[in-house]
């Protein structure tokens, strides 16, 4: 199975250029579902077509699903949220807020992620193409099953515990209901359910394609979203340059947008450089229904294979060394001041600007000792050495 996700700033095609992609794969035959995480459904103005929150058949091979995010929302999270509301309740909050308050922002996003999951286990598709968030929501919503894997790990099972052996105690001291056994199942279970999301679009058959217009605002949050992308580990396998003015018969004011277009594609060509760019220029009229966006996919593929799986070994890798190993972690436009790095036992915590990774080390290299590290040709390598492990340790 092939897992393309598509995601980029607000406003740049995204939508058209996933859609497009998805009408290509299922007119070669394969079995096709391309689906929306975003809240501001899409893909049915892209198809022209009414599209449902299941898999709805457009064409020969092709269905397009809009996630029903308070549906799986209220599946996901019903069984936490009545609880929560039962301690609200209890503190005398008004019910009509208690129900607000019980919502964490994003969620709704980051369950329908859930969707993805059923459909991969499902084993019914040759192809799933998704047409995610606009990229700061993408960001979180790909971050948060690793997030919540220290909590889990960590934090939850004591707390089970505590709760488990001081309980009545704690429900008459508390004056409010302590969570019982099903609750933290809820949890756990949904953090499972996240992690199997991490692990599906980590792995070597997905990837992310970052859709922009020829802009310089647009260009920066791209490389700031390849950089992130590859700090969660996930492998960026190409961006699509969109809405490019063509070059030909352009009158004045035409001609200086190209101008201005094509020294941001110079741009372009040179911060990602080493993965393919893709370009799609403006159309006379919107593309709309599958014949239409196979025909955009066609030209913007330009013969390539839209669906070779990503080459290379990730983000992430180790190599062995005489004395120890070193650890390998893409972080493209990353400078070594704009860059975080502190040893925690087992954890090695990177920070670049607001997003954080708590990154576990493997077994191998967990009994190590940090020896230093750097920034070199776009990624942090980090040193170990065969020594005694220490608790807790600063990398310079």
């Amino acid at each position: 199975m092939r897992i393309l996700l598509f995601t980029g700033k607000g406003g740049v095609g995204k939508s058209t250029v996933a859609a497009g992609t998805a009408a290509l794969a299922a007119g070669s035959g394969l079995r096709t579902l391309v689906l929306s995480t975003d809240a501001a459904h899409s893909l049915a103005d892209a198809f022209g077509t009414p599209v449902g929150s299941e898999p709805t058949e457009v064409a020969d091979c092709l269905y397009v699903q809009q996630v029903d995010a308070q549906l799986r929302f209220e599946q996901s999270w019903a069984e936490i949220q009545r609880y929560l509301l039962t301690v609200l309740d209890v503190a005398g909050v008004d019910p009509v807020a208690a129900e607000e308050l019980t919502v964490i922002p994003g969620a709704e996003e980051v369950l329908a992620l859930l969707e993805l999951r059923l459909h991969v286990l499902s084993d019914e598709w040759d192809v799933i193409v998704v047409d995610c968030a606009p990229t700061a929501e993408t960001l979180r919503l790909l971050a948060l099953p690793e997030a919540l894997g220290w909590y889990m790990e960590r934090v939850l099972p004591m707390q089970r515990r505590v709760v488990r052996a001081l309980k009545p105690v704690l429900n008459r001291a508390a004056g409010v209901p302590m969570p019982g056994d099903s609750i933290f199942d809820a949890v756990e279970r949904l953090h499972a359910e996240l992690d199997e999301v991490h692990a599906i679009l980590s792995g070597p058959s997905a990837s992310v394609r970052l859709v922009m217009t020829p802009e310089t605002v647009v260009l920066a949050e791209a490389r700031r979203s390849y950089t992130s992308l590859s700090l969660f580990g996930y492998r960026v396998d190409g961006v699509v340059a969109n809405r490019i003015f063509p070059s030909q018969d352009a009158d004045d004011w035409r001609a200086g947008w190209v101008m201005a277009q094509d020294a941001v594609l110079a741009e372009v060509g040179q911060s990602f450089a080493g993965i393919p760019i893709w370009r799609s220029e403006y159309r006379s009229g919107e593309p709309v229904g599958v014949d239409a966006l196979a025909e955009l996919a066609e030209a913007l593929y330009a013969g390539s294979d839209p669906l070779s799986p990503p080459v290379g070994e990730g983000p992430f890798r180790v190599t062995r060394t005489t004395d120890g190993a070193v650890l390998h972690l893409a972080l493209p436009f990353v400078t070594r001041e704009q860059l975080g790095l502190a040893r925690n036992g087992d954890e090695l915590v990177v920070t670049v600007g607001s997003y954080r990774r708590l990154l576990t080390l493997p077994a191998g290299l967990s009994r190590l000792r940090v020896s230093g590290a750097g920034v070199e040709e776009g990624e942090l390598r980090v040193r170990f050495r065969d020594a005694e492990p220490v608790a807790q340790e600063s990398v310079k």
